[in-house]
């Protein structure tokens, strides 16, 4: 796929946070670890009095939410994103603060000064840039020298194996976006940044109602080819992978840590 043709992909699927409630919500009610990703993500910040805080591809925000201490701990807290629908679901999901500020940002091209921030958070998205040494060497160059970057991510072996083996049978492939993961993630942090520390969140899904795994399968790009697919099939195929009412489905996600020296 061309570049023009994925970024256009990644802008239709983030244009509001319609497909991205849907992936949130599977998490949120069928993971075992309790504690949350999101939750656990910020267990790893270390965000301190009087910092300057960037995150690039914000979301909704919904990760802020609970957390209006560190906010509140910021000096300056940027939450950026290259799509406009997002950050208007931010704005609705945090309260306006004066540390606090939304901006539209492409991390290919960050508006800021030179060392200007302590931290920079970019989750769950370096796998969508299209030039990935353009994009971390903007974000090294905005962090200051000692300065942090974090960047959570997916493992390989995790959902999205998992499906495309139960799906086999409809032609449906691995095509999921391995720009950036666990796997190959250190290697390319490793020409910008050090102390590079990988991070694993234990986790599963334990599905109880199979219709909300087929609605999260359907608000995935890289399962279009299932569009006309009748739901009762999905469904009745992914019946045989339940035993005693539940379906175990394997997740592997977490993040990296880097310092900038």
């Amino acid at each position: 796929m061309s570049t023009i043709n994925n970024q256009k992909d990644v802008e239709e699927q983030y244009a509001n946070a319609g497909n991205l409630n849907t992936r949130i919500s599977i998490h949120q009610k069928y993971s075992t670890n309790k504690m949350g990703f999101g939750k656990w993500i910020f267990s790893n910040y270390k965000i301190s009095q009087e910092m300057k805080v960037l995150e690039l591809g914000c979301g909704t925000g919904e990760m802020w939410k609970g957390h209006e201490d560190l906010i509140k701990t910021c000096e300056r807290l940027v939450l950026s994103d290259f799509s406009e629908g997002m950050l208007e679901n931010a704005k609705a999901n945090l309260d306006e603060r004066t540390s606090l500020e939304y901006r539209v940002i492409d991390i290919q091209n960050i508006p800021f000064d030179d060392e200007t921030f302590d931290v920079v958070i970019a989750n769950m998205m370096l796998y969508h840039v299209p030039d990935m040494n353009r994009g971390l060497a903007e974000v090294c160059r905005v962090l200051k020298k000692g300065g942090d970057f974090y960047c959570a991510t997916f493992g390989e072996h995790g959902i999205m194996e998992f499906l495309c083996k139960a799906l086999n049978a409809y032609g449906v492939e691995d095509k999921a976006n391995k720009n950036f993961t666990l796997q190959n993630g250190k290697e390319i942090l490793e020409s910008f940044f050090s102390n590079i520390q990988r991070l694993n969140y234990e986790d599963s899904l334990v599905v109880t109602n199979l219709d909300d795994l087929i609605e999260y399968i359907y608000s995935l790009s890289s399962m279009t080819n299932l569009s006309s697919v009748p739901k009762d099939e999905i469904r009745e195929l992914l019946g045989k992978f339940v035993v005693n009412g539940v379906l175990n489905v394997p997740k592997e996600y977490g993040m990296f840590c880097c310092k900038k020296v």
